[in-house]
């Protein structure tokens, strides 16, 4: 199938891309290389991708023409978005990345007449302070991210509810591993402590409970998708890991793989934090096969291998 990966660039999309290419398929990527980090990395994982037969084309889908790019496209995996929880970054930008983009695909889409299924992905951002409930559990967040993602997961619903198109949300969890973004906490964390630099935990942090979920098995998730679109279509499936950790105990499983105690300095608490999010699986498990296998230990080790190799020295 031909398939298209937006925000290729991305760790998950990159990985679902090759995971894409492997399997046999024709994979057309996009990234706008938003500079919300340093592009570097994103480079390196363009790098990555290329050596897998696969191009990652450089634009911004709420101004470029997406019609050439969705030509006989039959499946899109659409992970661009404006992440995390930044105060740098100002709403507008996340209504323009989460919502206004996926406002420009979805009509792109819609009007290529190709698509077979369009699979959004959004967050457990959307469930609030706790997300530890199923999908039909009232959504309440408390960032723009939050916000802004289920107002985007909201309209491809949408689409699909009025015919347009057929959707599939997938809603992931406290997702790691390699080419995890640099402001995330592992990422953080492992450069620190291999630099011996401090390392800043905001205040409370290290209660916080989450369903960390090492990035193939979100991958896997991702592909269920594909495989059941007769099961997926319409619904919203949570991925991530049913086994919770406190962050203060991945940091500890971390620093023994490092061999390394870090220098941790306190910040005050961030707002929009989320308290806990216990990934609840069991329609991903009993509609999909969803079943999310490597523990937090192997996920940080092969993370920990990942900088190590591809970043250090090089940040």
């Amino acid at each position: 199938m031909k398939i298209l990966v937006t925000g290729a660039a991305g760790a998950v999309g990159s990985h679902v891309a090759e995971a894409l290419a492997r399997a046999g398929h024709a994979v057309h990527c996009i990234d706008s290389f938003d500079p919300f980090y340093a592009r570097e990395l994103k480079d390196s994982t363009a790098a990555d991708l290329a050596e897998h037969g696969i191009r990652l084309v450089e634009l911004d889908l709420c101004t470029a023409d997406l019609a050439p790019h969705l030509d006989g496209v039959e499946v899109i995996y659409h992970f661009a978005a404006q992440p995390g929880l930044a105060t740098h970054v100002p709403f507008v930008h996340y209504v323009r990345n989460n919502l206004l983009a996926t406002y420009h695909l979805l009509e792109a889409a819609r009007r290529a007449g190709s698509v077979l299924l369009f699979v959004h992905i959004s967050t457990s951002s959307v469930y609030g302070a706790h997300a530890a409930g199923d999908e039909a559990s009232e959504p309440k967040p408390t960032s723009f991210y939050g916000v802004t993602k289920l107002a985007a997961e909201q309209l491809a619903l949408a689409y699909h509810r009025e015919g347009r198109l057929p959707v599939v949300v997938l809603r992931l969890f406290s997702v790691y591993g390699e080419r995890e973004r640099p402001e995330k906490l592992f990422h953080k964390f492992i450069k620190s402590v291999l630099n011996e630099e401090p390392f800043m935990l905001y205040e409370g942090a290290e209660r916080h409970v989450r369903s960390y979920t090492h990035v193939a098995d979100i991958v896997s998730g991702c592909l269920l998708a594909l495989a059941h679109p007769e099961k997926a279509v319409g619904h919203i499936f949570n991925l991530g890991n049913d086994h919770t950790v406190t962050t203060i105990d991945a940091l500890a499983a971390l620093e023994k793989i490092l061999g390394q105690k870090a220098n941790v300095v306190r910040l005050p608490r961030r707002s929009g934090d989320q308290l806990e999010t216990a990934a609840n699986i069991q329609k991903a498990r009993k509609l999909l096969g969803y079943n999310p296998v490597i523990r937090i230990e192997e996920g940080l080790a092969r993370e920990a291998q990942w900088y190590r190799e591809k970043v250090w020295g090089r940040a």
